[in-house]
């Protein structure tokens, strides 16, 4: 006996494994969005991959550090191609760079957060996305 199924049954459950990545995305749902947080660092790694980059950065105690980013952190980007179009690439970051990042913490205070932007040694802005604060003209 020959088992068939119907053209669109195999096209319908094609269409449902293609479309079940998109479904397993979170949200910022998770990140205080509504706070930015300076974190005065070093980076430990640098990973330049989709569907999110990652900066791991360590933060010291310091005399003008807050205490409460002091530890190892996980500030989460966004795609490579999105933060591709506002000048970063693979080789943006290494390993014991000084780095200065503004991230929205995670909401259950782990070590995380979500990037908002870098400043760089030299002063410029670079951002994960399109989103600038307030009276930030730059490009």
């Amino acid at each position: 006996m020959r088992l068939t199924f119907p053209r669109w049954t195999i096209f319908a459950l094609l269409g449902f494994a293609l479309a079940a990545p998109a479904f397993a995305h979170h949200s910022f749902a998770i990140f205080a969005m509504d706070k930015n947080v300076t974190y005065k660092g070093k980076v430990v790694e640098y990973r330049w991959l989709n569907p999110h980059s990652h900066i791991i950065m360590k933060v010291d105690a310091g005399p003008d550090v807050d205490p409460q980013t002091v530890g190892t952190w996980d500030m989460e980007g966004g795609s490579t191609n999105i933060m591709g179009r506002q000048g970063w690439n693979r080789a943006t970051f290494k390993a014991g760079d000084a780095i200065t990042a503004v991230a929205h913490p995670l909401k259950d205070g782990s070590k995380g957060a979500s990037l908002f932007y870098v400043i760089m040694p030299d002063g410029k802005r670079l951002y994960h996305d399109i989103a600038r604060p307030k009276g930030d003209t730059s490009e």
